[in-house]
């Protein structure tokens, strides 16, 4: 039997796919809740099968409120991917935290608004805990695996995700460093949510690209400043990666793999025959006769 992908990359503005896999096959999935953003890139790197994912289309066509998270998430958990880690662009609403320099945040605040962001509905109720929203395990080999690559790399924060797809307006800028916000983004939210709630391992690697816009001795963001400074990062994400695909241990230890285990509320015999049948994938260990 073909071993399951060791993690999964969810590639997001300027990694469109995933350099130095080998022995690539392609997978064009539907899901109950739709298509992902993009057929999903299996290969190998270093001995281990590396999934990848191009968050916003091969070509970035897909804007961050567009994105069918839910699809994504559910496709990756498919696949029998146990971790994800998710390849972010972020501005920076910290002074020590600068551009060309990599976060792996521990916190996120989320002020989106027009996205689904739970599997869960249709006479099926969980209340998934996110109290620490990031795996905090997997998280740690994130940051090590980057930190090999002598980048100068940041462990925690919080990252604050808006709607999009503009960037912030001054005022906005300023009110997010008042409230202790790190770094600022578009899309980790509801990725993280939906990974918790499909038992996923989910860390970011977020990289710094400009100072969003309270800088007042900086430039104002602009797409042009992202996409150079992702450029020039692309080479340490890669290396970081082919760290982390050779470092991580195949067996989980942390709450991740259980984490619906207290989260379903609905009595089973209350559950809709075709609810359940859409959502066996992620809740059928719990309920009677299911997987």
């Amino acid at each position: 039997m073909t071993q399951n992908p060791i993690l999964a990359v969810i590639g997001g503005s300027g990694l469109y796919n995933m350099p130095g896999l080998i022995n690539v096959q392609e997978h064009s999935l539907t899901t109950p809740f739709g298509q992902p953003s993009a057929p999903i890139l299996v290969g190998e790197l270093e001995g281990k099968r590396v999934a990848f994912l191009a968050r916003h289309g091969f070509g970035h066509q897909i804007m961050p409120s567009e994105i069918n998270y839910r699809a994504n998430i559910y496709a990756l958990k498919s696949l029998g991917v146990e971790r994800i880690v998710s390849i972010s662009a972020c501005g920076s609403l910290r002074e020590d935290y600068a551009p060309g320099d990599l976060v792996v945040p521990d916190q996120i605040f989320d002020l989106t608004r027009d996205r689904s962001r739970t599997f869960f509905g249709q006479g099926l109720v969980a209340h998934i805990g996110v109290a620490d929203p990031f795996c905090a395990d997997f998280s740690g080999q994130v940051y090590q695996a980057t930190r090999l690559t002598g980048a100068t790399v940041h462990r925690g924060g919080t990252f604050l995700i808006v709607e999009g797809p503009r960037f912030s307006t001054r005022a906005e800028s300023f009110t997010y460093r008042t409230w202790g916000m790190s770094i600022i983004g578009m899309t980790s939210s509801p990725e993280v949510f939906l990974a918790r709630e499909a038992e996923l391992c989910y860390a970011v690697m977020a990289h710094v690209t400009d100072y969003d816009v309270w800088h007042m001795e900086e430039e104002p963001v602009s797409v042009e400043a992202v996409i150079q400074v992702l450029r020039q990062n692309t080479e340490t994400a890669k290396k970081a990666i082919t760290n982390l695909a050779r470092e991580v241990p195949r067996q989980r230890t942390c709450p991740c793999p259980n984490a619906l285990s207290t989260a379903l509320i609905t009595q089973p015999e209350a559950i809709p025959l075709e609810t359940r049948q859409k959502l066996d994938l992620l809740v059928g260990k719990y309920l009677p006769g299911g997987k």
